[in-house]
């Protein structure tokens, strides 16, 4: 909660979250709003450009292009999030479980891990789909798959560095049980790693989503998507050279937020854990610097000589000695059976 709050006082996250509201309210209720037919086909009004009743112009078919661009909204984010919502999945549970439960879980899991990041997303997606059938579900499990591994890296790099913290030890020295070791010590500090990764993830979701749709995968046409309406204007740039700018805007101001969010989000927890790491310095003073130390605390630098000058004797060459027992808390009767024990 600390780095939420963090976030949303950061400028940048809020412009990032109302982008991304405005975007989910039309991915819900786009299709509602858009003011004609998204499917409607009108011959006689085939690449118009824009106008009172098409804000945005018309395509090849007479299709308005603004409601098509409303209506698509909803199916392309939804795809996104069904990627990432596997991804998740079947890469945070086993990235956990990894650290959590022995060495054969581990390299079984790394090597999973492994083997997936070097296969490409558009092949694997192609032949998923071409095995289990041309559908946005099949597309997008296929992309899940393939974004696995990146919540199992990231998750498994923060639980390792959480099972070595001392407080983590102390639970499992006192019998805390496993379970009850990750939901209260280890899950709310992932959260926020997971949340950046998630931000990032979906941003390059949609894109591979436009990328499949633009490819004819998944969405069967004439049903619309952001891909597919590239697709389509890229046959009639002569007519209509700004038509592919309409999704293709759309398309980058969704990914920008959502990057936007991100970077907000893990410089808001990067900020979190200064705070936390000057506080947990020994000695250190709220608002000092991490591993400062304070004025008073007696240190050469900080604090002037324990030896006062008052406490000095000019010896030869006008050099100043202490003498025995001044300001050490030393009597002289110490200092002397102290050179007779040392010879």
């Amino acid at each position: 909660m600390r780095t939420l709050r963090r976030t949303w006082r950061l400028p940048s996250a809020r412009i990032a979250l109302a982008v991304l509201a405005v975007i989910a309210l039309l991915a819900v209720a786009g299709g509602a709003l858009a003011p004609h037919d998204p499917l409607g086909q009108h011959p006689q009004d085939m690449l118009r450009g824009p106008s009172a009743a098409h804000p945005l112009g018309t395509d090849y078919l007479g299709r308005d292009v603004l409601s098509r661009l409303l209506a698509g909204t909803g199916s392309s984010i939804a795809g996104a999030l069904e990627a990432v919502g596997t991804a998740m999945l079947l890469g945070i549970v086993p990235g956990i479980a990894s650290v959590w439960l022995g060495r054969t879980v581990e390299w079984t899991a790394q090597r999973a891990a492994d083997t997936l990041m070097i296969m490409p997303f558009t092949i694997f997606a192609i032949a998923v789909v071409g095995a289990l059938g041309n559908g946005l579900h099949q597309a997008m499990i296929a992309l899940g798959v393939l974004f696995a591994p990146l919540y199992f890296r990231v998750t498994r790099a923060a639980a390792l560095g959480l099972k070595q913290a001392p407080y983590v030890e102390a639970a499992e020295l006192m019998g805390a049980s496993r379970w009850w070791i990750l939901r209260t010590h280890v899950w709310g500090k992932i959260l926020p790693t997971v949340a950046v990764t998630t931000a990032q993830a979906v941003g390059q979701a949609l894109l591979v989503v436009a990328s499949l749709t633009f490819l004819g995968l998944g969405v069967q046409p004439p049903a619309p998507t952001w891909g597919g309406m590239l697709a389509s204007d890229l046959g009639y740039l002569a007519q209509q050279p700004w038509a592919p700018l309409i999704p293709g805007v759309a398309i980058m101001i969704t990914v920008g937020a959502l990057n936007v969010l991100a970077d907000a989000v893990r410089d808001s927890g990067a900020a979190a854990g200064d705070v936390r790491a000057a506080v947990s310095v020994p000695g250190s003073v709220p608002g000092s610097v991490p591993g400062s130390v304070p004025a008073d605390s007696g240190v050469a630098g900080n604090s002037p000589d324990p030896v006062k000058s008052s406490d000095r004797d000019a010896g030869p060459g006008g050099q100043a000695h202490a003498r025995p027992g001044a300001g050490t808390g030393t009597a002289p009767s110490e200092e002397v059976e102290q050179r007779v024990t040392t010879g």
